[in-house]
């Protein structure tokens, strides 16, 4: 009997837990949903209100954004910037962890708190800006969309605690047998570190993917925009159509535009997940907790 009562009561939790996860899912779920079905919405029922499901299905909103230039210039840029800047950030990141999780550096812990002191003393906005624009003179360069978020100190802090965890005899072993430094890192630490490195990946990749702020401030050239600076000059400014190069005449409303251009933006990223998904969680966990 006590086990049928342990079995029940943990039914019953698994049971409202997933309705409750279910629930808060969904609310999720629906402005995405909104924002999907709108952009398929005729004209006139945008104006109207957003609707589960449209009335009148339309692809107006998408051939006008199509037909023009910017969206392809932007999405290449955007692209390349992601690509670019996800390799170089994630070859710089876990190299620079190698070496301060490294037993054989002697100044291991000095360049760890040297990364450190970035957190605590950032330069500001103006030093920044004064950085990349004047001294780097970056300005209307992708170099200033990537550059930025070429390292991220809480990545390396992640990547040098789980390296940390990785038994050094791998490191000995190889050196026994001959092999540098670098055979042993991107032959030996850098197969077994796929969790950590997919994970840093994935972190590196929403941020340029996202980044709008680095074009708004250094790039003035439409042709340098990626698509969510686009984005923000659509949302900004509804009437600045013309921003698009779409010589077609289509009649379609500024929302109906902004919403096919925000499926557009958050489109390529959301393919990324499911190839990184089933490294996500343990590469956050492990190295959180030695023992």
């Amino acid at each position: 009997m006590i086990v049928k009562q342990r079995d029940a009561s943990q039914w019953t939790v698994s049971a409202v837990a997933y309705v409750f996860i279910g629930f808060f899912a969904l609310i999720c779920l629906i402005p995405f949903w909104l924002v999907y079905i709108g952009s398929f919405t005729a004209e006139h029922q945008i104006v109207k209100g957003f609707q589960m499901f449209p009335t009148e299905f339309t692809l107006d909103s998408y051939l006008f954004l199509f037909k023009g230039s910017q969206v392809y210039r932007s999405g290449f840029v955007s692209i390349f910037v992601t690509v670019v800047g996800t390799v170089g950030a994630v070859l710089m990141t876990s190299m620079f962890s190698y070496v301060a999780s490294h037993l054989k550096v002697k100044y291991r812990n000095f360049l760890s708190f040297y990364i450190y002191l970035t957190l605590l003393f950032a330069p500001g906005l103006v030093g920044y800006y004064l950085l990349i624009s004047n001294w780097l003179n970056l300005r209307d360069s992708l170099l200033a969309l990537i550059l930025p978020h070429m390292f991220s100190v809480f990545n390396a802090f992640l990547m040098t605690s789980y390296f940390r965890t990785l038994p050094f005899e791998l490191n000995e072993a190889a050196t026994m047998d001959g092999a540098h430094e670098m055979y042993i890192f991107f032959r030996i630490i850098w197969p077994v570190s796929m969790p950590v490195i997919a994970t840093i990946t994935l972190f590196y990749a929403l941020s340029y993917w996202n980044d709008w702020f680095n074009a708004l401030l250094f790039i003035d050239n439409p042709e340098n925009h990626p698509l969510q600076m686009m984005l923000r000059r659509i949302v900004s400014n509804a009437q600045n159509l013309d921003y698009l190069n779409a010589n077609v005449n289509i009649a379609v409303s500024a929302s109906g535009v902004q919403l096919s251009t925000v499926c557009i933006t958050i489109g390529p990223i959301i393919f990324l997940y499911p190839f990184l998904q089933r490294y996500f969680i343990k590469g956050l966990t492990i190295g959180a907790v030695k023992g």
